[in-house]
């Protein structure tokens, strides 16, 4: 006979035999029975000071493992403070569990303290909205967000969990660890993909999405080599392939290599693997024709809906990364590649576009430190942001070697690096992790820096600091010239703020003051800020604001 447990003990049993071992949460009444239960666990708890930097750090978890992070909180305020994260994992196709709080059964209807309806509230973000009324379906339901959560295109389950209903006791059995159930592409699809490629002249690959591992990576290198192919990776996807590879063409996103956005378009066959090419990859949509791309185009995709969604794939391959990128190795090449040189012509002009742009009289340079950081990081470095204009400085000069080295929101969301870093940190102790933030995008969640000195967990955050929000800006300077409304800031002295956290801070105003700065940061074990005060002047590594203004008389 199955142990008789409480609604909060089922919830925190099931996790354990799905493998999760860490819960990020802001603390709540809703769901105290949750987290007595969590008490005598073998799960580690990480309590947050947002709900949206809890969920963030269960995404960044999510992200190194594959397996769905874990987030809870309160209902009302609390679910809504946490939807940006569900956004996030929506977005970026990231397998997530959120647990929210939820007024007593009886109660329903009335405008209950905090009472909402997350069905209503989160039904266009999240793969499932429930909410378990009887304490003996625990189990049951988990298993299923586990599935959904992995399965096709990943993202992001919400559970409600009324309040007395956690209290209620049930003899329910706990499930086994379940697995996603991969979709593999048929060995037709695989031969017409083989007779593609043996008649293109000028391909390439994209890589993108969600549901990729470090084997599939692997897989992918290993193919790139044998068929001498160039190998793109999507926006903010950069992690898939290894930037060092002589066959890695760079990243096609935001203000791309002008090169590589010409590649793309005058190739005769493009294999997307993964990704969906929406908005920023695609240029706005003008990178292929829509509803059919102008050379030859295949399409693979966990998610058969989103085949033919946007673009109409000449040949579209229903089927997970990891699994897709395992059968690449049944393909052969042809006798002669004649595409043969062009793999090194990409890398070549991704190498020659990461290099130092033409300099800006200014006293920090940015791209000098990213070349810095690009030597000094470990291999295994693990690198985070959120959004705003620093980013292109870190999307363009950094370089990612390995799997999970690069976590970025492609929805564009600020305030993400910071807790992403935290969550990356808290499961990997042993790696290094740096995160990178505008002064906007810092000030969103930059209060989880107390949790990353609760947890001695010593990340450290590059703040960028110009003064401003510098993507509005340079939008406004674009179409309102020397109008500047609502995007300046004032900000405090990040350094300080770091100190009075109990972490280490550095205010770095010129460049070579970059290198010793981290290297203090390093050396104190704790977690450090570093206070980049750049020139608002320059609003991306090519464009000043002048510039800008002089374009438009």
């Amino acid at each position: 006979m199955a142990t008789e447990r409480t609604g909060g003990q089922l919830i925190v049993d099931a996790l354990h035999a799905q493998g999760a071992e860490h819960v990020f949460c802001v603390p709540g009444e809703s769901y105290l029975a949750v987290l007595d239960a969590l008490h005598d666990a073998k799960i580690q708890v990480t309590v947050c000071r947002q709900e949206g930097g809890a969920v963030m750090m269960a995404d960044a978890t999510a992200r190194l493992t594959g397996r769905p992070g874990i987030a809870m909180v309160t209902r009302g305020p609390g679910a809504t403070n946490a939807s940006p994260g569900i956004h996030i994992a929506e977005h970026d196709s990231v397998p997530l569990i959120l647990f929210v709080g939820q007024i007593e059964r009886g109660m329903r209807e009335r405008g209950a303290f905090q009472e909402m309806n997350y069905k209503a509230f989160f039904g266009s973000t999240a793969k499932w909205v429930v909410e378990i009324d009887d304490a003996a379906r625990i189990p049951e339901t988990i298993s299923r967000a586990y599935h959904i959560a992995m399965q096709g295109r990943p993202g992001p389950v919400v559970i409600s969990l009324p309040e007395d209903m956690l209290l209620d006791v049930s003899h329910a059995a706990i499930p086994q660890r379940i697995e996603p159930v991969e979709t593999w592409p048929g060995q037709t699809q695989m031969a017409e993909l083989q007779k593609m490629l043996w008649a293109a002249k000028k391909p390439i690959a994209i890589l993108g999405g969600g549901g990729w591992s470090d084997k599939a990576v692997a897989s992918l290198v290993r193919f790139s080599e044998r068929f001498h192919l160039p190998i793109a990776t999507s926006f903010r996807r950069a992690g898939l392939f290894p930037a060092d590879h002589p066959h890695y063409a760079g990243e096609i996103g935001i203000g791309p290599n002008p090169k590589l956005k010409e590649r793309i378009a005058t190739s005769d066959l493009v294999l997307l693997i993964g990704g969906r090419m929406a908005e920023m990859p695609s240029q706005s949509y003008t990178l292929f024709d829509i509803p059919k791309p102008q050379m030859a185009f295949v399409h693979v995709h966990a998610d058969a809906e989103e085949l033919g969604r946007v673009y109409h794939p000449t040949l579209g391959i229903n089927a997970t990364p990891r699994a897709f990128a395992a059968s690449l190795e049944s393909l052969q090449p042809p006798q002669e590649i004649v595409w043969a040189d062009t793999a090194q012509a990409a890398h070549a002009d991704f190498e020659g576009w990461t290099s130092k742009p033409l300099a800006h009289a200014n006293a920090l340079d940015m791209a000098d430190v990213m070349l810095w950081l690009r030597n000094r990081l470990p291999h295994d470095a693990i690198v985070t942001n959120g959004a705003g204009n620093y980013a292109i400085w870190v999307g363009r000069f950094l370089r990612y070697r390995h799997f999970g080295a690069q976590l970025a929101p492609t929805s564009g969301s600020m305030g993400y690096g910071v807790p992403a870093a935290v969550g990356a940190k808290r499961m990997l102790p042993e790696r290094m992790v740096i995160a990178f933030a505008g002064d906007g995008c810092f000030m969103m969640n930059g209060q989880e820096f107390a949790t990353a000195v609760q947890y001695h967990l010593p990340v450290i955050v590059v703040v960028v600091d110009n003064g401003m929000y510098g993507t509005i800006r340079m939008h406004q300077e674009r179409e309102y010239p020397a109008r500047v409304s609502a995007s300046t800031l004032k900000n405090p002295d990040f350094a300080a703020y770091a100190r009075a956290f109990g972490g280490h801070g550095e205010r770095v105003e010129n460049t070579d003051e970059f290198a010793p700065a981290f290297e203090r940061c390093v050396a104190s074990g704790k977690p450090s800020i570093i206070h980049c005060l750049t020139n608002p002047e320059l609003l991306t590594p090519a464009m000043t604001v002048t510039q800008m203004r002089e374009a438009k008389k």
